[in-house]
C-alpha cells in the first residue's frame, strides 16, 4: 500500500501471516496468523535528528490510530513505554522497532516496524507481559481498518518531526509511568520488562522519569534528588 506521489513520503507494506517476527535487540515476537497487526512503514526523513524524533513520533501514531479504532474505552489506559513500545497498564500492546537505512554519509530513510497484538487470544512465547486488544475489551476488530488509521496519524504527524518542543510534549503526556516513583534496574543481560519475586533479594531502586532528552535517552530522577541518564538497554523496568 503507498500513499500519496511518485516519492512518497510514507510507504507502507503489511502481512496477516508474519513467520519471523524480529523485536528489540533480536528479540522474538510472536503473532498468530491472521490475528494481528505486523507491518513496515518506510519514512523518508531528511537528516540524523529526524530520524531520531521518528522513535518518539512513532509510537503516538500507534496509540492514535488504536485509540480511532473504537477501542471502548481504553483509549486513556494507552501509553508509551520508553523508548516506543505500546502499553496498556503493565502490558504489551504493541512493539515497535526502528531502524535507518544510510545511503552515503547521509540517512535516506527509516523503516519503522510495527507489531500490534488486535485479535489473539493466547499467547505461547515466554515474553513476560503481552496482551492483544481482543483480551483487552472483548471485542474482535477489523484488521485493515486500523492499518489505515495508523498510517493516517503517521501522514497527521509528521509536521512534528519540524517542532520538537509540540513533539516532545505530546510524547511525554503519554508517557508510561510519567509521574510517581516505580522500580528500575540497571539492566545486564536482558531489555525485557523484568518481575521481581516477592521477597527476592535485588538490586532495584525507586526513581521517578525526569525527562526524555534531545537524544532520546531517558533520565531519571533518584530519592537523592540527583539524576541519572540512560540509552537504551541499560535500564529495565520493574513490573
Amino acid at each position: 500500500m503507498a500513499n500519496g506521489a511518485e516519492k512518497p513520503n510514507l510507504f507502507t507494506v503489511y502481512t496477516f501471516r508474519q513467520t519471523a517476527g524480529r523485536g528489540q535487540a533480536g528479540n522474538a515476537w510472536e503473532s498468530e496468523e491472521g490475528k494481528n497487526i505486523s507491518m513496515s512503514v518506510l519514512v523518508r526523513v531528511k537528516n540524523i535528528t529526524e530520524a531520531a524524533r521518528l522513535n518518539l513520533l512513532v509510537p503516538l501514531a500507534v496509540v492514535e490510530g488504536i485509540t480511532k479504532s473504537r477501542n471502548h474505552g481504553i483509549a486513556e489506559e494507552l501509553t508509551i513505554k520508553w523508548p516506543n513500545d505500546v502499553y496498556w497498564k503493565d502490558r504489551k500492546v504493541a512493539g515497535l522497532l526502528n531502524e535507518n537505512v544510510i545511503i552515503g554519509s547521509e540517512v535516506a530513510y527509516t523503516v519503522a516496524g510495527i507489531g500490534v497484538n488486535v485479535n489473539q487470544d493466547v499467547f505461547r512465547s515466554d515474553a513476560p507481559n503481552p496482551v492483544s486488544l481482543k483480551q483487552i475489551t472483548g471485542r474482535t476488530y477489523e484488521l485493515e481498518p486500523m492499518i489505515d488509521a495508523i498510517v493516517e496519524e503517521l501522514e497527521r504527524l509528521l509536521p512534528l518531526l519540524e517542532d520538537y518542543d509540540a513533539l516532545k510534549e505530546a510524547y511525554m503526556a503519554r508517557l508510561y509511568r510519567r509521574t510517581g516513583w516505580h522500580p528500575y534496574v540497571e539492566r545486564e543481560v536482558s531489555v525485557a520488562p523484568t518481575t521481581i519475586a516477592r521477597g527476592e533479594s535485588t538490586n532495584t531502586f525507586l526513581a521517578e522519569i525526569a525527562d526524555v532528552d534531545e537524544y532520546g535517552r531517558l533520565v531519571l530522577r533518584l530519592e537523592d534528588g540527583t539524576t541519572k541518564t540512560y540509552h537504551f538497554k541499560e535500564i529495565r523496568f520493574v513490573l
